[in-house]
């Protein structure tokens, strides 16, 4: 039953007025919220966010840079807020099959270095501004998807609507149902993270990426372990390239040190990847048994599992983010900087700016035209020339890694200390990353080896520690647009690469009795990653918006 069917069959949906609707409850969408009211404190501004509670959705490295939350909230430290952790020490590894070179200190690019910076669970930081916005007076509404957007007359953003609750396996009402709820407001705010749902809707409806790059992701894969106190160093930020990425493949690996003997580890792969066989989930698994990593974690327990996809961060590839009634901040729109392996701090300054052009329009009784002072305050601001000095790091990679790490070493080492802060040309892509895929019949398998339940694991029991969980009676949240191509194409063509780009064992493909093969989704293991919406060759895949509340808990992640 769709959203007309239901509005025609149980009524209409309550309407909430608001000034300001935030989609998302991230670094994004909460600095957004913070700095409205602390700019007009009588402002009316709700967040919705569809994880069971702020930050049980969030995953990230990670490290953060304190320089925007330092502007949203200066008294942060006195205020309690969890960086509590600061690096101590560098490590930039190359890393053979074996072996391991260390980059002198001297010799790592300004990108890498971590100076001033602090080790933190993003989530627990996330949970923190939310106890903050809150503070303020933004109500914040968890457990509630934005399912769909609504428009006005004139086709500006009027608001969007939270999705049905209680709706059965077959599409029809059961017990519990609920009718969603229509958000409304003066502006609305998306900051759904990297490939937003919503935010892609309007990317598309608006033609916001007319004249751009196409946007480009990553896949990173993170585990955070409780170690032996004898392996625990406190602060340590360990970066890795080279092994176990071949050929043209963009990838690396990040370890770092928080505090009670706590480590936090993953690796990101370029999902521009071309061997149909890869599995990013496989090569994270054999990257930990490296002697460069086992060392940290060997001994250890694992304690949390998660994947996320992660814009590329080129400001090329960014859209324009206003468009009538409403703005994209955050990941939602692509501000991250891959080079620095960090993007909080663009969100939370991303969220200030938008905030900053809100507040006058508001003020001047403005609503859903076209909030212009936004983009044009990036244009001036610190995180828009922190952007342009990496914008070519990515696009480097994709000539091969030897030609990425020469590039990334001539601009982050050599052209600051001629005084140059960005490079004077600028690189440009063209291929998205689902035409990336060679045919199975051009590509290499690939024999990963046995996971040894105690360093490396499989799939399933990866999951498991995630804490994902779905309300197993409704409609799967992962669609096909057509149901033939998996077997007809991905599979015939490609060999079935859904089964291996996803992290989280949702596609497999199976026999019938009859012995024909079709794909089954698992789409109660979904992490909401949303690499399959980004990876699948023919397009063919449609993530839309689960239950509210369903999806991984993250905890210290």
């Amino acid at each position: 039953m769709n959203i007309q069917q239901s509005i025609e069959r149980f009524g209409p949906r309550e309407v909430m007025e608001y000034d300001v609707v935030v989609v998302g409850a991230g670094p994004a969408g909460l600095a957004t919220a913070i700095r409205l009211k602390q700019l007009n404190a009588d402002l009316s501004v709700v967040v919705i966010e569809k994880g069971s509670e702020p930050g049980a959705h969030i995953l990230s490295g990670a490290v953060m840079d304190p320089r925007a939350i330092s502007e949203l909230l200066p008294d942060w430290k006195a205020q309690g807020a969890p960086l509590d952790q600061p690096v101590t020490a560098d490590d930039v590894l190359f890393l053979s099959e074996t072996g391991t070179v260390r980059t002198p200190d001297w010799l790592v690019p300004r990108n890498l270095h971590n100076d001033g910076c602090y080790v933190v669970s993003l989530g627990n930081v996330v949970r923190w501004l939310a106890q903050q916005a809150e503070a303020l007076g933004v109500e914040i509404f968890p457990g509630f998807a934005g399912a769909e957007v609504l428009y006005d007359d004139q086709g500006a953003v009027r608001g969007v609507a939270t999705g049905n609750m209680g709706v059965g396996k077959d599409g029809e009402p059961a017990d519990a149902f609920q009718l969603g709820m229509e958000l409304c407001a003066k502006y609305t705010v998306f900051a759904e993270g990297a490939r937003g749902h919503l935010g892609r809707q309007l990317i598309a409806r608006y033609r916001l990426d007319t004249g751009k790059d196409p946007q480009s992701f990553a896949i990173g894969i993170k585990e955070l372990w409780e170690v032996d106190p004898a392996r625990a160093k406190p602060g340590l930020v360990v970066h890795t390239a080279g092994w176990p990425m071949r050929d043209q493949t963009f990838g690396g690996g990040f370890l770092y040190h928080l505090a009670d003997n706590k480590v936090t580890l993953g690796f990101v792969i370029g999902l521009d990847y071309s061997n149909p066989f890869m599995s990013p989930f496989e090569e994270m698994q054999r990257w930990k048994a490296h002697p460069a990593i086992r060392a940290h974690i060997e001994g250890g327990k694992r304690i949390g599992y998660g994947a996320r996809a992660i814009n590329n961060g080129t400001p090329q590839a960014l859209p324009k983010t206003v468009f009538p009634g409403g703005a994209l901040v955050g990941c939602d729109a692509g501000y991250l900087n891959a080079a620095r392996i960090k993007g909080s701090h663009a969100a939370i300054k991303s969220g200030m700016l938008c905030a900053e052009a809100l507040a006058p329009a508001l003020a001047a009784g403005r609503q859903r035209d076209e909030l212009l002072a936004y983009p044009l305050a990036f244009e001036q601001s610190w995180l828009n020339g922190e952007l342009q000095q990496t914008r070519n790091f990515k696009l480097w990679f994709k000539k091969g890694k030897w030609v990425g790490t020469l590039m990334t070493g001539i601009e982050q080492w050599l052209l600051p200390r001629l005084g140059i802060a960005s490079p004077p040309w600028t690189l440009h892509g063209s291929k998205r990353d689902h035409e990336c895929l060679l045919a199975a019949d051009r590509a290499h398998p690939i024999a990963y080896p046995k996971p040894d339940g105690k360093l490396t694991f499989d799939r399933l029991s990866s999951v498991f520690v995630s804490n994902t969980n779905h309300e197993e009676n409704q409609p799967a949240h992962l669609t096909l647009k057509n149901p033939s191509v998996p077997v007809a194409l991905n599979l015939a063509k490609y060999a079935g690469p859904e089964s291996r780009y996803c992290p989280a064992g949702v596609y497999e493909f199976v026999r019938d009795d009859d012995q024909k093969e079709r794909l089954q989704i698992n789409a109660q293991n979904c992490v909401h990653c949303k690499t399959c919406d980004i990876k699948d060759p023919s397009q063919n895949i449609v993530w839309v918006t689960p239950e509210g509340g369903g999806g991984p808990n993250y905890a210290g992640m």
